[in-house]
């Protein structure tokens, strides 16, 4: 009988295609995928260390596993990702019922590593390497019409509060011809959208060689979209994560002209405060921010932003908070994820005091998050009697060009489907409406 393993993926889209590539190499060994975790026979979590809370349910949720692991002796438990390498004394301490850890630059040594562990019943760990010294092509996708594609692996911004750096390393590209070869496999099989992943996908090809007189060989990131806009049955393409600095008027102009790329960037801003942005290390000021919304405002017109913020950061005062609730109020934002801050390791701000009191950080969480509740709604409602194209992800659900969700009939078309939609409501952050016309 075939063995089975069972995947739990935290954290990021970065994450949900390691996780895809480990699965791929494993269905190709013979492994079967399975969604009953208490019969597998390997359980894998792939983790995240961005956010304190993602650990917190890894700890809890793989502590769970000792007593399944005490009445099943030869169940594999294997933890992958970012906190496998940064917490990887502490996991081995405080659960010896883990049989591996592994780092996210060790994704493809997963299988054997299992295999290792069949033969010879013993603890292993591999996160040696600071970043990932290959990119494979593994065909396991887990969606049905949009695919995740890695372009590029680790960060060199090395913002004092984030820890990508130490468990992803630095910047590496992927050669373009093996990202652009995968995307035209996709459309061939019927994949309808990608998704460009990266943890700063603006800086893509920045690491690329160059020749003998010092030119870089290889393309730029609004190069790389380009390229992939040309490809024959893609019919949306988008990219996450951008970073400010690299969010520049060649990239803006890329999203405007290209007829495939979608109108929606997710551009994390984390602070409205020059000050506090100064001790983030995010190389760049309030203001220089929203002069970047509105250029690109002007070139994409209707593009819809997203971004990331931080609330009570070593040091943020009352005028710091308030400062970001008025970059909030001006620029506007689609949606945004938001966290109050949490001390990581390695990080530089780890070794600062945590010096604002939980309930001011609670407050103040609670004063942004009703206030983005509030414009996110206004922001829908502003849809209300357009019409919009929505791509059919599964019955009466598709999603816009701007990444909203859409509900409507959607008269047996299939997954995939482009159909045009007139917005007559809506339901949260969701568009409710009624087709138009045939499909696409």
């Amino acid at each position: 009988m075939k063995k089975t393993i069972f995947v739990q993926t935290y954290g990021c889209q970065m994450n949900v295609r390691d996780s895809e590539e480990v699965i791929g190499l494993l269905l190709e060994k013979g492994y079967v995928l399975t969604e009953a975790e208490e019969t597998a026979d390997v359980i894998l979590y792939n983790t995240c260390s961005v956010r304190e809370h993602a650990e917190h349910r890894v700890w809890s949720n793989v502590g769970a596993l000792k007593e399944l692991k005490g009445s099943r002796p030869e169940l594999i438990i294997g933890i992958m990702g970012c906190m496998a390498k940064s917490q990887r004394g502490e996991i081995l301490r405080r659960m010896p019922h883990v049989d591996f850890i592994s780092g996210p630059a060790q994704l493809y040594e997963v299988p054997e590593l299992i295999e290792s562990i069949w033969e010879e019943r013993k603890p292993m760990m591999a996160i040696q390497e600071k970043r990932r010294q290959e990119f494979q092509t593994i065909s396991y996708h887990s969606g049905k019409i949009s695919a995740l594609v890695t372009i590029m692996e680790g960060c060199d911004k090395v913002c004092t509060y984030c820890i990508v750096p130490y468990t992803r390393g630095p910047e590496v590209s992927r050669p373009a011809e093996q990202i652009l070869s995968e995307v035209r496999q996709l459309a061939s099989q019927g994949y309808k959208e990608v998704m460009l992943l990266g943890q700063n996908v603006n800086s893509y090809g920045r690491r690329l060689p160059s020749d003998a007189t010092g030119v870089r060989r290889g393309v730029t990131f609004p190069d790389l979209l380009k390229e992939v806009n040309g490809i024959e049955g893609v019919e949306r393409i988008r990219f996450i994560t951008s970073h400010p600095w690299d969010a520049v008027q060649d990239l803006f102009r890329a999203m405007g002209d290209l007829e495939h790329v979608c109108e929606h960037l997710h551009l994390p801003v984390q602070s409205g405060s020059d000050k506090v942005l100064e001790r983030m290390r995010r190389g760049y000021t309030a203001e220089e921010y929203l002069g970047k919304l509105k250029l690109l405002r002007e070139k994409v017109p209707g593009v819809a932003v997203t971004t990331d913020i931080i609330v009570g950061f070593p040091g943020e005062t009352e005028e710091d908070f308030e400062a970001t609730v008025r970059l909030m109020e001006e620029a506007r934002f689609d949606s945004a994820f938001i966290f109050t801050y949490s001390p990581r390791p390695f990080a530089a701000a780890a070794r600062w005091e945590d010096d604002v009191p939980k309930e001011v950080k609670d407050r103040r969480l609670q004063r942004v998050l009703a206030l983005q509740e509030r414009m996110s709604r206004e922001e829908s409602e502003r849809y209300i009697g357009r019409t919009v194209e929505v791509m059919l992800e599964e019955p009466g659900m598709g999603r816009t060009r701007t990444n909203r969700k859409a509900y409507f009939e959607s008269n047996g078309a299939s997954a995939g489907t482009l159909v045009q939609v007139k917005v007559e409501g809506i339901r949260g952050h969701s568009l409710l409406g009624k087709v138009n016309g045939d499909h696409a």
